[in-house]
């Protein structure tokens, strides 16, 4: 069965750098959108960035300079390397993969604490 491991992340100081790492199995995902989603307490889930199969990326304004998204496809791995932290960058982050032919086949993370000291 399909399954979605993310790792990488921490607590950190304002400035500093993680990456995270989401390893998905049990099917290929070659050809399927993969993204970062994140949701501080309270608040919404919200977009931070994706990746398409030929590579073309999308981030939010947010993040946009101070993070990059990639992947390997020979691996079904996606990361996201993420500089400058903030403190408001502290949320729990998730991973997903979405078929884009059928977008109802999705699948997520269990998420991964990234926490920014402030």
């Amino acid at each position: 069965q399909v399954q979605l491991v993310e790792s990488g992340g921490g607590l950190v100081h304002p400035g500093g750098s993680l990456r995270l790492s989401c390893a998905a199995s049990g099917s290929r995902f070659s050809t399927y959108v993969m993204g970062w989603y994140r949701q501080a307490p309270g608040k919404q889930r919200d977009l931070v960035a994706t990746i398409t199969s030929s590579g073309s990326t999308g981030y939010a304004d947010s993040v946009k300079g101070r993070f990059t998204i990639s992947r390997d496809n020979a691996e079904n791995t996606v990361y996201l390397r993420m500089n400058s932290l903030k403190p408001e960058d502290t949320a729990v982050y998730y991973c997903n993969v979405r078929n884009i032919q059928l977008p109802t086949d999705e699948y997520w993370g269990q998420g991964t604490q990234v926490t920014v000291l402030s």
